[in-house]
């Protein structure tokens, strides 16, 4: 029963869309600007870089604070961990505070890994610095942070159910991404 409630919770968490809350305070419609996503990218654009770092920070710990919670109540192995971090990065894109419209689960992916392995999570983040110093494309980025972090979970000997829900995370990631694709391919996509 406490898992589930776990579960729960972390969707829940993960479903308080802070940027669209912080940018609603401001008086501005994230939907309207950039992208229209509610996530850290789009409210940079739209309120500017220390918001964007708020933004990010808020949703980083949605995605961390419940797998942590997850991993020192039921052990890393635990499928309870995989089905927690993967409520919060669900709770992150598809809210049901906001008609299960949110952001691509970037930050609050980024919290679940920093609680599995922070090691992992800063290879990772050094991947997407790397590309997006050298693209310019935050969504390139991220999509390759997110797989990246896939290849370095499975070479650190990760439990198998961390695995599998970095993969499925990462599939998220790249779903939500579908229209930037489409505008990375057309050389449309929206550069820093």
């Amino acid at each position: 029963m406490l898992g589930v409630l776990l579960v729960l919770f972390s969707y829940l968490l993960g479903a308080i869309t802070f940027g669209e809350i912080i940018a609603r305070i401001k008086g501005v419609n994230l939907k309207e600007i950039g992208s229209g996503n509610v996530g850290a990218t789009n409210v940079s654009r739209a309120l500017g870089k220390k918001y964007g770092v708020l933004v990010f920070f808020l949703d980083m710990l949605k995605g961390f604070i419940p797998t942590h919670l997850a991993i020192k109540l039921f052990g890393l192995s635990s499928v309870w961990v995989t089905l927690t971090g993967l409520g919060a990065v669900l709770g992150h894109m598809f809210p049901i505070f906001f008609g299960f419209r949110g952001g691509k689960g970037v930050a609050t992916a980024f919290g679940v890994l920093l609680a599995v392995s922070p090691k992992v999570a800063l290879f990772s983040f050094l991947v997407w610095i790397l590309v997006v110093s050298f693209t310019r494309y935050v969504s390139l980025g991220s999509i390759t942070a997110s797989l990246s972090a896939v290849f370095f979970l499975m070479v650190s000997d990760m439990p198998n159910n961390i695995c599998i829900m970095a993969l499925l995370i990462a599939f998220l990631i790249i779903f939500k991404h579908k229209d930037n694709i489409s505008r990375l391919l057309s050389g449309t996509e929206h550069r820093i």
